[in-house]
Protein backbone atom coordinates (compact mmCIF):
# COMPACT_ATOMS: atom_id res chain seq x y z
CA UNK A 1 0.00 0.00 0.00
CA UNK A 2 2.66 2.28 1.39
CA UNK A 3 5.00 1.45 -2.10
CA UNK A 4 1.98 2.07 -4.39
CA UNK A 5 1.44 5.58 -3.06
CA UNK A 6 4.93 6.20 -3.60
CA UNK A 7 4.89 5.76 -7.03
CA UNK A 8 1.80 7.50 -7.72
CA UNK A 9 2.29 10.39 -6.00
CA UNK A 10 6.42 11.37 -6.06
CA UNK A 11 6.42 14.13 -8.78
CA UNK A 12 3.46 15.86 -6.76
CA UNK A 13 4.99 15.52 -2.77
CA UNK A 14 8.57 16.12 -4.86
CA UNK A 15 7.20 19.54 -6.44
CA UNK A 16 5.78 20.09 -3.04
CA UNK A 17 9.13 19.48 -0.82
CA UNK A 18 10.71 21.52 -3.36
CA UNK A 19 8.74 24.85 -3.19
CA UNK A 20 8.31 24.39 0.95
CA UNK A 21 11.98 23.40 1.63
CA UNK A 22 12.78 27.17 -0.25
CA UNK A 23 9.97 29.37 0.88
CA UNK A 24 10.62 28.34 4.70
CA UNK A 25 14.98 29.02 4.15
CA UNK A 26 14.23 32.00 2.39
CA UNK A 27 11.39 33.47 4.70
CA UNK A 28 12.73 32.13 8.08
CA UNK A 29 15.64 35.28 9.23
CA UNK A 30 17.60 32.58 11.15
CA UNK A 31 17.64 30.12 8.55
CA UNK A 32 18.56 32.91 5.74
CA UNK A 33 21.92 32.74 6.09
CA UNK A 34 22.24 29.04 5.15
CA UNK A 35 20.05 30.62 1.58
CA UNK A 36 23.26 30.71 -1.11
CA UNK A 37 24.83 27.31 0.68
CA UNK A 38 21.46 25.52 -0.39
CA UNK A 39 21.35 27.14 -3.89
CA UNK A 40 24.38 25.64 -4.60
CA UNK A 41 23.63 22.20 -3.14
CA UNK A 42 19.92 22.24 -5.15
CA UNK A 43 22.19 23.62 -8.62
CA UNK A 44 25.39 21.11 -8.32
CA UNK A 45 22.96 18.28 -7.27
CA UNK A 46 20.73 18.57 -9.88
CA UNK A 47 23.47 18.26 -12.48
CA UNK A 48 25.03 15.10 -10.43
CA UNK A 49 20.95 13.74 -10.64
CA UNK A 50 20.73 14.36 -14.42
CA UNK A 51 23.96 12.47 -15.11
CA UNK A 52 23.15 9.39 -12.76
CA UNK A 53 19.69 8.93 -14.47
CA UNK A 54 21.52 9.30 -18.55
CA UNK A 55 24.04 6.92 -16.67
CA UNK A 56 21.23 4.26 -16.26
CA UNK A 57 19.41 5.29 -19.43
CA UNK A 58 22.56 4.42 -21.74
CA UNK A 59 23.37 0.98 -19.13
CA UNK A 60 20.08 -0.24 -20.90
CA UNK A 61 20.51 1.20 -24.56
CA UNK A 62 23.21 -0.20 -26.93
CA UNK A 63 24.73 2.02 -29.57
CA UNK A 64 23.21 0.10 -31.88
CA UNK A 65 19.83 1.36 -30.80
CA UNK A 66 20.77 5.25 -31.48
CA UNK A 67 19.21 6.23 -34.76
CA UNK A 68 17.12 8.43 -35.84
CA UNK A 69 13.24 7.78 -37.25
CA UNK A 70 10.55 9.63 -38.46
CA UNK A 71 8.94 11.65 -35.96
CA UNK A 72 12.37 12.92 -34.58
CA UNK A 73 12.58 14.98 -37.89
CA UNK A 74 9.17 16.36 -37.56
CA UNK A 75 9.71 17.45 -33.67
CA UNK A 76 13.11 18.48 -35.06
CA UNK A 77 11.96 20.78 -37.20
CA UNK A 78 8.45 21.56 -35.03
CA UNK A 79 11.44 23.33 -32.04
CA UNK A 80 13.45 24.90 -34.43
CA UNK A 81 10.70 26.75 -36.61
CA UNK A 82 8.99 27.89 -33.64
CA UNK A 83 12.58 29.11 -32.09
CA UNK A 84 13.38 31.08 -34.94
CA UNK A 85 9.58 32.53 -35.30
CA UNK A 86 9.40 33.85 -32.36
CA UNK A 87 12.97 35.09 -31.82
CA UNK A 88 12.38 36.61 -35.52
CA UNK A 89 8.89 38.23 -33.64
CA UNK A 90 11.32 39.85 -30.90
CA UNK A 91 12.94 42.39 -33.58
CA UNK A 92 9.28 43.61 -34.45
CA UNK A 93 7.51 43.84 -30.76
CA UNK A 94 8.46 47.22 -28.73
CA UNK A 95 6.73 46.60 -25.71
CA UNK A 96 9.18 45.03 -22.87
CA UNK A 97 6.94 42.83 -21.19
CA UNK A 98 6.15 41.73 -24.82
CA UNK A 99 9.16 40.82 -25.72
CA UNK A 100 9.83 38.85 -22.05
CA UNK A 101 6.67 37.11 -23.07
CA UNK A 102 8.43 35.62 -26.58
CA UNK A 103 11.88 35.12 -24.82
CA UNK A 104 9.94 32.68 -22.17
CA UNK A 105 8.21 30.74 -25.30
CA UNK A 106 11.42 30.39 -27.52
CA UNK A 107 13.00 29.44 -24.42
CA UNK A 108 10.51 26.64 -23.96
CA UNK A 109 10.40 25.86 -27.27
CA UNK A 110 14.00 25.32 -27.93
CA UNK A 111 14.91 23.64 -24.56
CA UNK A 112 15.79 19.88 -25.22
CA UNK A 113 14.59 16.98 -24.32
CA UNK A 114 14.77 16.25 -20.14
CA UNK A 115 17.07 13.62 -18.45
CA UNK A 116 14.32 11.76 -17.03
CA UNK A 117 12.20 11.68 -20.31
CA UNK A 118 13.84 8.70 -20.86
CA UNK A 119 12.50 7.01 -17.18
CA UNK A 120 8.81 8.18 -17.45
CA UNK A 121 8.89 7.02 -21.02
CA UNK A 122 9.34 3.45 -20.49
CA UNK A 123 7.66 3.36 -17.04
CA UNK A 124 4.66 4.58 -19.36
CA UNK A 125 5.21 1.41 -21.77
CA UNK A 126 6.88 3.90 -24.06
CA UNK A 127 10.63 3.12 -26.21
CA UNK A 128 13.62 4.32 -24.24
CA UNK A 129 15.76 4.35 -27.12
CA UNK A 130 13.66 6.55 -29.25
CA UNK A 131 13.37 9.10 -26.63
CA UNK A 132 17.25 8.77 -25.59
CA UNK A 133 18.39 8.71 -29.35
CA UNK A 134 16.11 12.62 -29.65
CA UNK A 135 18.02 13.42 -26.72
CA UNK A 136 21.19 12.82 -27.57
CA UNK A 137 20.16 14.87 -31.07
CA UNK A 138 17.73 17.91 -29.59
CA UNK A 139 21.05 18.63 -27.34
CA UNK A 140 23.89 19.06 -30.03
CA UNK A 141 21.17 21.01 -32.18
CA UNK A 142 20.34 23.38 -29.42
CA UNK A 143 24.17 23.68 -28.60
CA UNK A 144 24.49 24.78 -32.00
CA UNK A 145 21.69 27.11 -32.56
CA UNK A 146 21.34 29.38 -29.51
CA UNK A 147 24.15 30.96 -29.77
CA UNK A 148 23.21 32.14 -33.30
CA UNK A 149 20.27 33.66 -33.00
CA UNK A 150 20.66 34.44 -28.90
CA UNK A 151 23.21 37.34 -29.69
CA UNK A 152 20.56 38.62 -32.26
CA UNK A 153 18.41 39.13 -29.31
CA UNK A 154 20.35 40.25 -26.29
CA UNK A 155 24.35 41.22 -27.81
CA UNK A 156 26.93 41.24 -26.02
CA UNK A 157 30.18 42.90 -26.60
CA UNK A 158 32.17 40.35 -23.97
CA UNK A 159 30.71 37.29 -26.29
CA UNK A 160 30.97 35.98 -29.65
CA UNK A 161 29.76 33.02 -31.15
CA UNK A 162 32.15 30.45 -30.02
CA UNK A 163 32.30 32.09 -26.55
CA UNK A 164 28.28 31.38 -26.42
CA UNK A 165 29.26 27.80 -28.01
CA UNK A 166 32.09 27.09 -25.27
CA UNK A 167 29.19 28.17 -22.27
CA UNK A 168 26.67 25.97 -23.47
CA UNK A 169 28.61 23.20 -24.74
CA UNK A 170 30.37 22.78 -21.31
CA UNK A 171 26.99 23.09 -19.85
CA UNK A 172 25.59 20.13 -21.65
CA UNK A 173 28.06 17.77 -23.14
CA UNK A 174 29.72 16.46 -20.03
CA UNK A 175 26.15 15.79 -18.43
CA UNK A 176 25.20 14.23 -21.71
CA UNK A 177 28.74 12.44 -23.24
CA UNK A 178 30.67 11.16 -19.88
CA UNK A 179 27.37 9.52 -18.57
CA UNK A 180 26.85 7.50 -22.31
CA UNK A 181 30.69 6.54 -22.40
CA UNK A 182 31.19 5.24 -19.06
CA UNK A 183 28.01 3.41 -19.31
CA UNK A 184 28.65 1.74 -22.48
CA UNK A 185 32.55 1.03 -20.91
CA UNK A 186 30.90 -1.31 -18.68
CA UNK A 187 28.21 -2.98 -21.10
CA UNK A 188 31.37 -3.82 -23.26
CA UNK A 189 33.73 -4.70 -20.48
CA UNK A 190 31.88 -6.21 -16.87
CA UNK A 191 28.87 -7.97 -18.22
CA UNK A 192 27.68 -8.83 -14.97
CA UNK A 193 27.85 -5.39 -13.18
CA UNK A 194 26.17 -4.41 -16.08
CA UNK A 195 22.82 -6.90 -16.42
CA UNK A 196 23.08 -5.54 -12.17
CA UNK A 197 22.61 -2.28 -13.04
CA UNK A 198 19.90 -3.05 -15.39
CA UNK A 199 17.62 -4.74 -13.09
CA UNK A 200 18.36 -2.11 -10.43
CA UNK A 201 17.42 0.72 -12.55
CA UNK A 202 14.19 0.50 -12.14
CA UNK A 203 15.26 2.53 -9.12
CA UNK A 204 15.95 5.85 -11.49
CA UNK A 205 12.30 6.77 -11.09
CA UNK A 206 12.73 7.45 -7.23
CA UNK A 207 16.35 9.06 -7.84
CA UNK A 208 14.11 11.62 -10.38
CA UNK A 209 12.29 12.35 -7.38
CA UNK A 210 15.03 13.75 -6.00
CA UNK A 211 15.98 15.70 -9.01
CA UNK A 212 12.37 17.05 -9.10
CA UNK A 213 12.80 18.36 -5.88
CA UNK A 214 16.30 20.30 -6.56
CA UNK A 215 14.79 21.48 -9.46
CA UNK A 216 11.34 22.75 -7.72
CA UNK A 217 13.93 24.74 -5.10
CA UNK A 218 15.89 26.54 -8.09
CA UNK A 219 12.45 27.24 -9.91
CA UNK A 220 10.80 28.60 -6.14
CA UNK A 221 13.93 30.68 -6.13
CA UNK A 222 13.94 32.08 -9.62
CA UNK A 223 10.10 33.35 -9.43
CA UNK A 224 10.60 34.61 -5.66
CA UNK A 225 13.61 36.90 -6.57
CA UNK A 226 12.29 37.86 -9.92
CA UNK A 227 10.08 41.02 -8.37
CA UNK A 228 7.49 40.87 -11.38
CA UNK A 229 4.30 42.23 -11.11
CA UNK A 230 1.64 40.33 -11.37
CA UNK A 231 0.01 41.03 -14.75
CA UNK A 232 3.56 39.94 -16.41
CA UNK A 233 3.33 36.52 -14.09
CA UNK A 234 -0.09 35.87 -15.24
CA UNK A 235 1.00 36.19 -18.66
CA UNK A 236 4.40 34.02 -18.18
CA UNK A 237 2.34 31.09 -16.24
CA UNK A 238 0.02 31.41 -19.64
CA UNK A 239 2.51 31.07 -22.02
CA UNK A 240 4.55 28.67 -19.73
CA UNK A 241 1.21 26.28 -19.62
CA UNK A 242 0.14 27.01 -23.34
CA UNK A 243 4.26 25.79 -24.55
CA UNK A 244 3.85 22.88 -22.48
CA UNK A 245 0.17 21.35 -23.74
CA UNK A 246 1.20 22.81 -27.13
CA UNK A 247 4.52 20.53 -26.90
CA UNK A 248 2.32 17.36 -25.17
CA UNK A 249 -0.13 17.79 -27.98
CA UNK A 250 1.90 18.17 -31.05
CA UNK A 251 4.34 15.07 -29.70
CA UNK A 252 1.48 12.67 -29.78
CA UNK A 253 0.73 13.90 -33.07
CA UNK A 254 3.86 12.90 -34.49
CA UNK A 255 4.37 9.26 -33.05
CA UNK A 256 2.24 7.48 -35.51
CA UNK A 257 2.90 3.91 -33.85
CA UNK A 258 4.07 5.04 -30.62
CA UNK A 259 2.69 8.54 -29.52
CA UNK A 260 3.74 7.94 -25.67
CA UNK A 261 7.63 7.91 -26.75
CA UNK A 262 7.11 11.14 -29.19
CA UNK A 263 5.27 13.01 -26.62
CA UNK A 264 7.42 12.61 -23.78
CA UNK A 265 10.50 13.47 -25.80
CA UNK A 266 8.96 16.17 -27.46
CA UNK A 267 6.97 17.70 -24.33
CA UNK A 268 9.26 16.61 -21.06
CA UNK A 269 11.97 19.14 -21.13
CA UNK A 270 15.77 19.75 -19.31
CA UNK A 271 14.11 23.18 -17.20
CA UNK A 272 16.92 23.50 -15.44
CA UNK A 273 19.09 24.25 -18.66
CA UNK A 274 16.22 26.68 -19.56
CA UNK A 275 16.25 28.41 -15.97
CA UNK A 276 20.12 28.25 -16.47
CA UNK A 277 20.09 29.90 -20.04
CA UNK A 278 17.14 32.84 -19.28
CA UNK A 279 18.77 33.92 -16.21
CA UNK A 280 22.54 33.61 -18.13
CA UNK A 281 21.88 35.16 -21.35
CA UNK A 282 18.32 36.73 -21.70
CA UNK A 283 16.12 38.82 -19.41
CA UNK A 284 16.95 37.34 -16.19
CA UNK A 285 12.96 37.29 -15.27
CA UNK A 286 12.37 34.71 -18.46
CA UNK A 287 14.06 31.65 -15.93
CA UNK A 288 10.99 31.72 -14.10
CA UNK A 289 9.09 30.38 -17.49
CA UNK A 290 11.51 27.10 -16.74
CA UNK A 291 10.59 26.76 -13.16
CA UNK A 292 6.92 27.43 -14.37
CA UNK A 293 7.10 24.80 -17.22
CA UNK A 294 8.48 22.18 -14.41
CA UNK A 295 5.66 22.18 -12.34
CA UNK A 296 3.11 21.91 -15.63
CA UNK A 297 4.99 18.78 -16.98
CA UNK A 298 4.97 17.00 -14.15
CA UNK A 299 1.62 17.44 -13.02
CA UNK A 300 0.82 15.81 -16.11
CA UNK A 301 3.44 13.02 -15.84
CA UNK A 302 1.90 12.24 -12.06
CA UNK A 303 -1.43 12.28 -13.59
CA UNK A 304 -0.28 9.62 -16.63
CA UNK A 305 1.57 7.91 -13.96
CA UNK A 306 -1.54 7.35 -12.12
CA UNK A 307 -3.94 6.08 -15.25
CA UNK A 308 -1.02 3.55 -15.91
CA UNK A 309 -0.71 2.15 -12.04
CA UNK A 310 -4.82 2.64 -12.11
CA UNK A 311 -4.61 0.62 -15.28
CA UNK A 312 -6.69 3.25 -17.20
Amino acid sequence: MIGRFIREWVLPLAIVLGISSYLIYHFTPALSPIGPVCHVIASEGQRWVIALLLFFQFVKVSPHDLRPCRWHLGAMLFQVGLFLALAALTFVVRSENGKIILECALLCFICPTASAAGVITERLGGKISQTVSYLVMINVVSTLLIPMVIPAIKPSESMGFWTYVGHIALRVFPLLILPCLFAWLIRYTTHNLQRWLMRWSHNSFYIWGVGLTLAMVLSTRALVLSRLGAGTIACIVAVSLLCCLVQFLVGRRLGASDTMTSRQALGQKNTGFLIWLGYTYLTPVTSVAGGLYAIWQNLFNSYELYKKERGA
